[in-house]
């Protein structure tokens, strides 16, 4: 079949059948390149039946864990494999010293070579993760078979190329003009910084990518974001001019936040898919926020619900809006597949122990889950001595000030343990309801001052 040139213009890929189709309907699939090629051979080279083919998506390790931002490209390699394709994600440890201009007004200060290293191995476990979670957490082993999924590094083919034989190959059958017509190009070519030659090589590098992945392992598609176009392009080139296969290009859309910036580091608006970073709980409600204009489309895109179920939830929601059921059910599904199940556990007892003053959910939290719910409050260790009371603890805490104001603060209603509102300063306190048995207390001041207290050899 004819093969279209690398300048045609992408299409909405919801033309194509079986697998595009049905990611087009949730919205995950957004554009094919090139779009006849596509059209004509990409249905029937991903019914069931046919030889799987192998598709891979690209993870620049611009800091050392993923974001929500990358969960969608992550979702749509675990469509492919789901429907029994092989997926290949690479962390670009080599491209990620150069820096993608695409989106980007001004170039990225590049990371130290042991930074690259450090931030890609951050990547590679929260990818071997989600993978890990999706076998275990989402997939009925029934029958259909699992695709397979390999996690690579492009510094592993990058770092041992010599320049002259990248240059006197790939290079050779890059054209200029295409590179220089690309939008990202364009932009940064305007601005008043400019562009640097190792961000103008950046899609030629993403290129050699697609090239070195399509002899080595047979991969065939690209899947990227809406802003890796261009990159893709120059992949598709550079792969149909040197071994004369047809090859694809599927984009995924960008999530943005409410004020329509991309949701990443750079915006500094990332919700990071690494504990340390941001806490089960967090990610739970940074989903269980989302607002009803937004939740149906997040439930396509961000879960594996069938559409019915989806439809079905959505119903009910009409009916009970109260219960924000969309959103609790869309909070759980993404917090088990980044968390698995003991992060989801987690995220509901946080939830339980803060806004519903849950004492059992407070008594079952561990240490650490205390320190990711109230990362910012203040921890104090004390010891309980005889007749000490809830004035003693305040004070002893620094959690009110001297004097008759801090007195006043607690007659006047605003203190309270353990979600327990409590009033006068001399009542003694007692194990079980002040101290839970977990042998910590949860000192709240005001609507959002807390303190977290230990208590010693109970």
């Amino acid at each position: 079949p004819l093969r279209r040139r690398a300048h045609e213009q992408p299409r909405r890929a919801r033309d194509a059948g079986g697998l595009l189709a049905a990611q087009c309907e949730r919205g995950l699939f957004q554009e094919v390149f090139p779009a006849q090629s596509a059209e004509e051979q990409l249905p029937g080279l991903l019914e069931p039946g046919h030889p799987p083919l192998t598709a891979y998506c690209g993870f620049d390790p611009t800091a050392d864990s993923l974001h929500v931002g990358h969960l969608l490209p992550v979702m749509a390699l675990l469509h492919f494999q789901r429907a029994g394709h092989n997926v290949i994600a690479v962390v670009g440890g080599a491209t990620a010293r150069l820096g993608d201009p695409s989106g980007r007004e001004r170039a990225r200060e590049p990371p130290s070579e042991e930074r690259a290293r450090e931030h890609a191995r951050g990547l590679r476990s929260g990818l071997e993760r989600l993978f890990e979670n999706h076998r275990q957490l989402f997939w009925a082993a029934g029958g259909r078979r699992l695709g397979q999924a390999a996690l690579l590094d492009n510094a592993s083919w990058l770092g041992r190329q010599p320049l002259l034989d990248f240059l006197g190959g790939a290079g050779g059958r890059l054209r200029m003009g295409t590179l220089l017509s690309r939008q990202s190009c364009q932009a940064r070519l305007r601005s008043a910084e400019g562009m640097s030659l190792a961000e103008f090589l950046y899609p030629a590098l993403q290129a050699y990518d697609f090239l070195h992945l399509h002899l080595h392992h047979a991969c065939r598609v690209q899947l990227g974001g809406a802003d890796q176009m261009g990159n893709i392009m120059s992949g598709y080139e550079l792969v149909t001019k040197m071994t004369g296969t047809d090859v694809f290009g599927i984009t995924v859309p960008l999530i943005t936040s409410t004020t329509g910036d991309k949701l990443g580091k750079t915006a500094g608006n990332a919700v990071w898919l690494n504990r340390e970073k941001t806490s089960p709980f967090e990610l739970y409600q940074f989903f269980v926020r989302q607002q009803d204009n937004v939740v149906e489309k997040y439930l396509k895109l961000f879960t594996f619900l069938p559409l019915e179920e989806i439809d079905h939830i959505m119903e009910m929601h009409a009916k009970e809006p109260e219960k924000w059921g969309p959103q609790k059910r869309l909070a759980a599904e993404v917090t088990k597949l980044v968390h698995g199940r003991e992060g989801l556990e987690s995220a509901k007892r946080c939830t339980k122990a803060l806004y519903y003053s849950s004492v059992e959910a407070l008594e079952a939290m561990s240490d650490q889950e205390l320190q990711e719910l109230f990362r910012q409050a203040p921890s104090a260790e004390l010891m309980l001595e005889p007749g000490m009371n809830v004035l003693d603890l305040c004070r002893k805490a620094n959690a009110i000030p001297g004097g008759p104001s801090g007195y006043q603060k607690i007659t006047n209603g605003g203190v309270s343990i353990n979600g327990i509102r409590v009033t006068i300063p001399e009542t003694v306190l007692i194990l079980g309801q002040h101290i839970l048995k977990n042998g910590v207390s949860l000192l709240r001041i005001g609507k959002k001052n807390y303190y977290i207290i230990k208590w010693l050899q109970l």
